[in-house]
């Protein structure tokens, strides 16, 4: 006997695990559509330990959509409970809409295990044009882009009212009292958000006399990759021992926006260029600090997403032509300390209710 379906839309969580990027904005996405549609839908918590089949089957039976934003959680902890749920969707015709945030990007190692979930979504929900593209390119599963469709991303992080002090935000203040120039990057430290690039950039900013501290807001994501051995091995290769700090994990917001208020300029060399998927950006924009990036890789970039481009036209987000040198970046961070943009207040409902909007259509 069927049971009855309740609820227009099953989210697949790993409940209070959530603390990536990926888990609060499943969280964020949840709440924002249950706003616009109250009681319209459901969560499933997904953990080593938690969804059994049975649980799985009984969710499922009661939405008419499962969204899965993959991987839920830590990608080599949860992987075979969210890939069942999404196969036990299409086999009781249950949409499947998949969002997915990077491509090419992730070692090929973690893209294998996304490749079921590809294969198995009605809908693959995207940020990035570049990314679909990357995606299109894909020898074994390009074909799937076909069920690409685009959606405007929201910044995970809210600036909060007020802030949390703390030893690095004390030390970073220090700092900028001394005169010296603090940078900032803020986010997961991964080999896509190609970290080492902007200690090239802090060097000549050194070689300048321009005493740079460079602050790394985050910590590095573990992986198959040696990203945090190799980062710290070009620290001392460049000498910029004195000249870096990696914060490691903030536990809440007050304390990033208490670092956030310190940095001089963001900055992100990015070699793919910056994509409408960078959500770290976006949080970035909110302290009114400029932040320095690549330019994107194509015109079409930002078409999808008006708020992303209104940033870069009123000059919140720097650009830097795709193919500049390192000092191309440092002088742009120069002149941007040198400016005052006006800060204009930051709609992060209104951002959140257009992508709401965009992955609902889908449902």
């Amino acid at each position: 006997m069927t049971s009855e379906i309740q609820y227009q839309a099953l989210f697949l969580g790993a409940g209070p695990q959530m603390q990536c990027g990926v888990g609060q904005f499943t969280r964020l996405l949840y709440e924002t559509i249950e706003k616009l549609a109250p009681g319209s839908c459901t969560t499933l918590t997904l953990t080593r330990s938690e969804g059994s089949v049975a649980d799985i089957r009984g969710a499922i039976e009661s939405a008419r959509s499962v969204v899965c934003n993959f991987p839920i959680v830590a990608w080599k902890r949860v992987i075979f409970r969210p890939l069942l749920a999404l196969a036990i969707a299409r086999l009781r015709r249950r949409r499947v809409v998949l969002i997915q945030h990077e491509w090419a990007s992730l070692h090929w190692l973690r893209r294998m295990t996304y490749l079921p979930a590809l294969l198995l979504a009605d809908t693959i929900v995207m940020f990035s044009p570049l990314v679909r593209r990357e995606l299109a390119e894909d020898r074994m599963i390009g074909w799937t882009a076909k069920k690409c469709v685009l959606a405007p991303l929201p910044p995970n992080i809210a600036a909060p009212a007020g802030i949390a002090d703390s030893k690095l935000r004390q030390r970073i203040a220090t700092a900028r009292r001394d005169g010296r120039l603090v940078i900032g990057h803020f986010g997961s430290i991964y080999p896509g958000k190609q970290p080492n690039a902007l200690l090239d950039i802090c060097a000549i900013l050194k070689q300048r006399g321009l005493n740079p501290l460079t602050v790394y807001i985050g910590s590095f994501i573990r992986g198959v990759d040696k990203v945090e051995e190799e980062f710290y091995a070009h620290v001392r290769e460049l000498d910029l021992v004195d000249n870096v700090v990696v914060s490691g994990y903030v536990a809440t917001n007050h304390e990033v926006f208490g670092l956030f208020g310190e940095i001089g300029a963001f900055c992100y060399p990015l070699e793919e260029g910056l994509t409408a998927r960078r959500s770290s950006v976006l949080t970035c924009v909110q302290s009114g600090r400029p932040v320095i990036v690549t330019g994107p890789a194509e015109a079409d970039e930002f078409d999808h997403h008006p708020r992303f481009r209104e940033l870069i036209d009123r000059g919140a987000i720097v650009l830097v032509e795709r193919g500049s040198g390192d000092d191309a970046y440092a002088d742009r961070i120069v002149s941007a300390l040198k400016s005052s943009p006006v800060q204009q207040p930051f709609d992060f409902d209104g951002w959140w209710l257009d992508v709401a909007q965009a992955i609902r259509q889908q449902l």
